[in-house]
C-alpha cells in the first residue's frame, strides 16, 4: 500500500512537472483588451535569496527636464486560481504630479520615463518562474535587480 502511494505521488509530480514545467506561460491568461502583458525571465543565480527584483512601471512623456514627476497608481499582486502563480497588474495610471519649479517657457521639452510614485516595488527573485506584469497599452515595464551584500555586520549593544 505504501509503495503504491509513493508511486502515485511520484507519478503525480511528474504529471505536474509536464503540465507546467516546460511552458509556465500557459498558466497566465492573455491580456484583456487595452492591456499589454510583459514577461520577465530571470537568470538563474547561485543564492537567489540574496536578490530581489524591483518592478518599475511608467510611461515616457515629453516634459521639462527640471521638475520631478510621478504617476498615481499601484501594482496589485494577484494569484492565478488553480495554479498558485503570481501575476502583477496595473489597472491604470493615475494623474501625473510633480514639483513646481519655474522653468524657462522656451526650454525644449524632452522625452522622460515617468514612473509610478511611492516606494520601490520589490519582489522575491525566482528564476524558475517568469515575472508577468499586465499594464494598460502605452505603459512600459522596466525592472532592476537588487543584490544583498553577502557580508553581514555585528551590531553594537547599546
Amino acid at each position: 500500500m505504501k509503495v503504491a502511494l509513493a508511486v502515485t505521488a511520484i507519478f503525480s509530480t511528474l504529471i505536474a512537472f509536464t503540465v507546467y514545467g516546460g511552458d509556465n506561460m500557459r498558466a497566465f491568461p492573455p491580456p484583456d483588451k487595452g492591456q499589454i502583458r510583459y514577461v520577465i525571465q530571470l537568470a538563474e543565480q547561485d543564492e537567489e535569496s540574496n536578490y530581489q527584483v524591483e518592478l518599475i512601471v511608467g510611461q515616457t512623456v515629453k516634459i521639462d527636464e527640471s521638475n520631478q514627476y510621478f504617476f498615481g497608481g499601484q501594482i496589485k499582486k494577484e494569484s492565478i486560481v488553480g495554479w498558485g502563480f503570481t501575476r502583477y497588474v496595473v489597472s491604470e495610471l493615475g494623474p501625473m504630479a510633480g514639483t513646481l519649479m519655474a522653468v524657462d517657457p522656451n526650454a525644449p521639452k524632452v522625452d522622460r520615463f515617468i514612473r509610478l510614485g511611492g516606494e520601490p516595488y520589490l519582489i522575491r527573485y525566482n528564476s524558475r518562474l517568469p515575472v508577468v506584469v499586465y499594464v494598460p497599452e502605452g505603459v512600459e515595464v522596466r525592472f532592476r535587480i537588487w543584490q544583498a551584500n553577502p557580508k553581514s555586520y555585528k551590531a553594537n549593544e547599546g
